[in-house]
């Protein structure tokens, strides 16, 4: 496959696997945290309140987050081709999909384990007028906020993984 459609299909990918993240993300994080929906991600996001349940979490998540893939494979796939060879760009590209989703997870489980014991300083905390459950809320909203941070990493790990594997040989060609 061209280098030029390799990167196409890998950000059609990396917008999908964002985009599918976050559906996912909110189902848990509407779990632990359904205010978070109910008093702000609902109304952000124009959720008619027949979907305001887990159906429109999942769209919020869908809304949210797909846009991620471009924001994250644009440069790490950019610098693929400019970097790489044919026969890697690819594997390299799916690589730093998963390790950037797979960062994304983790930051959202830090951000929901500090939600767990944020209530005890949700008195200090900045919080959106009408929170009327802050622990619920917390929990969501740090979930959220630590999954992004996660993709943010996730995007320097992307660049460096295809920046590292420049200096690999394609599978099958001589080192």
């Amino acid at each position: 496959m061209a280098k030029p459609l390799t990167f196409l299909v890998l950000l059609a990918i990396a917008c999908l696997s964002a985009g599918l993240f976050g559906m996912v993300h909110n189902q848990l994080s509407y779990s632990v945290g359904a205010s978070y929906f109910h008093e702000f991600k609902f109304a952000q996001f124009a959720i008619d309140g027949d979907l305001q349940n887990r159906l429109g979490a999942a769209l919020v998540g869908w809304r949210a987050s797909w846009w991620m893939g471009l924001l994250i494979g644009i440069p790490a796939f950019g610098l693929g081709l400019v970097l790489l060879r044919p026969a890697r760009l690819l594997p390299v590209g799916l690589a730093a999909i998963g390790i950037t989703v797979t960062l994304a997870l983790a930051g959202a489980m830090v951000g929901l384990t500090l939600g767990m014991i944020a209530p005890s300083y949700a008195p200090t905390l900045p919080l959106p007028d009408g929170v009327t459950d802050p622990d619920s809320f917390l929990r969501a909203a740090l979930m959220h906020e630590g999954a992004y941070l996660g993709g943010v990493l996730g995007c320097v790990a992307a660049l460096v993984t295809t920046w590292r594997a420049r200096r690999l040989p394609a599978e099958g060609s001589p080192t």
